[in-house]
């Protein structure tokens, strides 16, 4: 955080000089680690051993926050006596399909629960589409008569099934894979575990790498469950932070620029699942169910109102038919590939530089060489501009410049301080920001260049009676004149009453008949009284800690999600000294520092009437109002496509054999099987060892993601002018390593090289008996700017989390050799030489089901 995020990375410190006690685990010394009171060195793609064993302490010792777990968890739900377990099926969840890679999820139902039939075929949709998760927010119908214990003794209940599950994560297991001493972890486990309950709360971070394994979603998952039993979520000073990597990917979420979602989270149409507009709308909101999801079609039409406005009518439902349709897998990895073998014609880059910031930097540099037409919208000539003619595939004869087909055109771009609107940050507070200056030149804003080239295709296309241009010529699209005016998108995403021309002060105000529009439903609110909320400055000394009028943070300006959990099932504080949104019974409403994360005048005593649904069916002690249930989940009954709970899987790329099960990786992972994507091999395949040392890479303070801005600036390629490694002394001596000198890393997909520096920022951790090394490199540089070098995303290879499809770019395994990387054709036979002795031939196949195969390599 220090490293990546350091304005945010100040309140830690405040907090720190207050008192409060900073642990800090990672696979590297940093400057996180040089701050923290604690320190302690992981394997990296070990996190789920790590967190499980935090598991299995609070509850083989019996420190959760029993009376928060019991009111509200799904811990006394009774689960489906079909469920079998990992422990009972050696790394394998019940519903196992080896034909697909994916579960049948009805087994892990709740007892009594129906199962349509579908799970499995829904699952396997789910992993194309990256829309599992959706059933976090929006998914299948919990029966209000699930059976329950509240004395969690039953062993089929949530609380014992856990227990289980983790019980063979053990202060000595988790030494024994991820590298931590048993002393050394037991005092994370105390320091967590005393912090927390009642009186106390501790803050769990992490940063967007998280995310970038093979079982990603599955370690954010585990951290939610210790957090859920220690009380921590929707108190102060609680919660699980994601750190972005920069100023407004939450904002690129809420509003997306994902290829499976809508903006306010509203999943993206499936052309076989979602035919009609009501099918689309019921698996949104799923009748019957808990929650405010139930309100979905009022969300949905009004954001159909904000796209086509007066065309979208109740008789052409709302312009349903104008929506485009998932067929399958349509993100980033597969489009490339795609690219490679000449399915699409043309790319639009914006703010994105793949040729050297995406993982498997040749397939993307392969890929954009291989289209007609590329628009490259940046600040400076970055690698993905110029990939064409100074690209390393140039060098190996893979792109010839006068042969290549791509027609690029360079867009120039303004700034953030070049232009207005709103960033979006990881509290999803809306900060409004004016523009500075005048953008140099030909540079606009998207903003701009978006809206004229709507224009400019409009225009082409007026008068057209094709079904398929329908949808963009009804488009809304009204901004402005020459420089169409930010705040004016902005109003739109708040949404309007349509019958009064009022700008929407609440979600809870949107209608279902097509009277109200809204870009974002859950940014209904920024624009609240005809005031732009996001542009708010007032100081923090004028106003509360909570500091509700600076910016504004969706949805309904609310600063921590679920606070209705802040106090008992009784409405009072948990503790005065903890208290923050409370029951006021004179008052007959919510009260507090912040604003209540449930409705305001219902009271604790509140019991759905029979049969009720939707907001109607939360009771007054349902504290998680999005889930179906109203329930913090620590398990998951379905909509997870990798299983119930988070379970130790050892990473796509590992040398070491998983410790716990005979499955080894992920077993839903999504691969793309092909001769120029191949995987190093993992036990229980033969030849880990060609590739024995681990390698992950990260972000430095000096420079910004792929570079593009970072390495044109003099002052700050000065602070770090080269591409470095950072090894240990031991490794250096293993491997004859010169500090300052070179080294190159070679992986089945690429060899690069890189200056060497020699610290004891990484420790060798002995896993399984064995030394294990790590080594580590930024990922910053590339052919353009003042300062160049080699690319660590060449390295990686694309194996990626099967519910969101992110790649598993924070662990690999790796060589490296002392001296310079080969180049021309001898850099092609290099790496080639190294597939043939790992066994890597063009038609090899990653075993996905290891479950039962025996290792092949003795000691591997």
């Amino acid at each position: 955080m220090a490293e990546a995020h350091p304005v945010g990375f100040q309140w830690v410190i405040e907090a720190k000089n207050r008192g409060a006690k900073v642990i800090h685990v990672d696979p590297r010394f940093t400057r996180t680690s040089a701050l923290a009171h604690t320190y302690l060195p992981v394997r990296a793609g070990a996190d789920i051993a790590f967190l499980g064993g935090v598991v299995n302490y609070i509850l083989s010792n019996e420190k959760d926050f029993r009376d928060y777990v019991l009111a509200y968890t799904n811990a006394s739900m009774l689960v489906s006596e079909d469920f079998q377990d990992t422990e009972d099926l050696d790394g394998l969840f019940s519903g196992y399909d080896p034909e697909t890679n994916t579960y049948d999820q009805s087994s892990w139902q709740y007892a009594g629960q129906q199962d349509e039939g579908q799970e499995e075929e829904d699952s396997h949709v789910d992993r194309e589409t990256a829309s599992g998760l959706e059933q976090e927010s929006h998914g299948p119908p919990i029966p209000a008569d699930v059976p329950r214990d509240p004395t969690l003794q039953d062993p089929r209940c949530v609380y014992q099934v856990l227990k289980r599950h983790y019980a063979r994560y053990t202060p000595e297991v988790v030494e024994r894979l991820c590298g931590v001493p048993q002393e050394k972890f037991l005092e994370v486990c105390e320091a967590w575990t005393a912090n927390s309950g009642r009186e106390r709360t501790t803050a769990l971070v992490y940063s967007v790498g998280w995310t970038q394994h093979s079982v990603g979603v599955q370690y954010i998952r585990t951290g939610a469950i210790i957090q859920l039993l220690l009380g921590n979520m929707g108190r102060p000073g609680g919660g699980v932070m994601a750190l972005r990597g920069h100023a407004s990917i939450q904002g690129s979420t809420d509003i997306p620029t994902l290829f499976n979602l809508l903006p306010g989270y509203l999943p993206m149409p499936h052309v076989s699942q979602h035919e009609t507009f009501d099918q689309w709308i019921d698996a949104i909101r799923h009748p019957e169910q808990k929650g405010f999801w139930a309100n979905a079609k009022s969300y949905a039409v009004s954001l159909l109102k904000s796209y086509w406005g007066d065309a979208a009518t109740e008789e052409n439902d709302y312009g349903y038919g104008w929506m485009p349709r998932l067929t399958g897998d349509h993100g980033t990895y597969q489009q490339v590939l795609d690219m490679i073998d000449g399915k699409i014609k043309g790319y639009f880059l914006l703010g994105q530089n793949p040729a050297v910031g995406s993982a498997h930097g040749r397939a993307q540099r392969l890929g954009m060489a291989n289209l007609d037409w590329l628009v490259v919208r940046d600040l400076y000539m970055i690698e993905s501009a110029t990939f064409w003619k100074n690209g390393p595939e140039v060098g190996t004869g893979e792109i010839v410049p006068e042969e290549c087909k791509t027609e690029v055109f360079f867009m120039p771009a303004a700034s953030h301080a070049e232009k207005e609107g709103t960033f979006t940050q990881t509290q999803r507070m809306l900060q409004w920001r004016e523009k500075a200056v005048a953008p140099p030149g030909d540079a606009t804003s998207e903003l701009w260049f978006f809206y004229h080239l709507g224009k400019i295709i409009r225009e082409r296309l007026a008068g057209s009676t094709r079904p398929q241009d329908q949808g963009l010529l009804n488009l809304t699209w009204e901004y402005g004149e020459d420089e169409p005016d930010g705040e004016a998108v902005l109003k739109e995403i708040n949404g309007y009453d349509l019958t009064t021309g009022k700008l929407l002060s609440s979600f809870t105000e949107m209608k279902p008949d097509g009277s109200t529009s809204g870009g974002c439903w859950i940014y209904t609110g920024v624009f609240s009284d005809g005031v732009n909320q996001a542009n708010r400055r007032k100081p923090g000394s004028e106003q509360n800690y909570v500091a509700p009028e600076w910016g504004w943070a969706w949805p309904a300006n609310r600063r921590t999600l679920y606070n209705r959990a802040s106090a008992d099932p009784d409405g009072k504080p948990w503790s005065e000294r903890k208290k923050y949104v409370w029951w006021d019974a004179e008052k007959g409403e919510w009260v507090g520092d912040d604003v209540p994360d449930f409705e305001k005048t219902k009271p604790p005593s509140y019991r759905p009437p029979e049969g009720a649904s939707g907001v109607e069916a939360i009771s007054g002690d349902d504290a998680f109002i999005m889930q179906g249930d109203g329930k913090g989940w620590l398990y998951a009954p379905s909509g997870l496509i990798d299983g119930p709970m988070p379970t130790h899987y050892e990473p796509a790329e590992s040398m070491v054999r998983n410790p716990l099960y005979g499955q080894q990786a992920n077993p839903t992972r999504k691969v793309y099987e092909r001769s120029d994507n191949l995987t190093n091999p993992s036990p229980p395949e033969r030849h880990a060892e060609v590739f024995p040392y681990v390698f992950s890479t990260s972000r430095l303070t000096e420079h910004h993601t792929a570079g593009g801005m970072s390495r044109q600036l003099a002052y700050l390629s000065e602070l770090q002018p080269e591409m470095f490694v950072e090894v240990s002394p031991e490794l250096a001596a293993e491997r004859g390593l010169e500090h300052m000198g070179w080294a190159h890393i070679v992986t089945a997909r690429a060899a690069i090289e890189a200056k060497v520096m020699v610290t004891d920022r990484l420790s060798p951790l002995r896993i399984e008996g064995r030394i294990v090394h790590q080594l580590w490199m930024p990922y910053h540089w590339g052919s353009e700017g003042l300062v160049t070098g080699d690319s660590a995303n060449d390295l990686i290879g694309i194996t990626l989390d099967p519910n969101v499809l992110i790649q598993e770019s924070k662990v690999g395994t790796c060589d490296i050799q002392p001296g310079r990387r080969p180049t021309g054709q001898e850099l092609l036979r290099y790496v080639q030489d190294y597939r043939d002795r790992a066994g890597l031939a063009a038609d090899h196949h990653t075993p996905i089901m290891t479950v039962g195969e025996e290792n092949a390599d003795d000691g591997q």
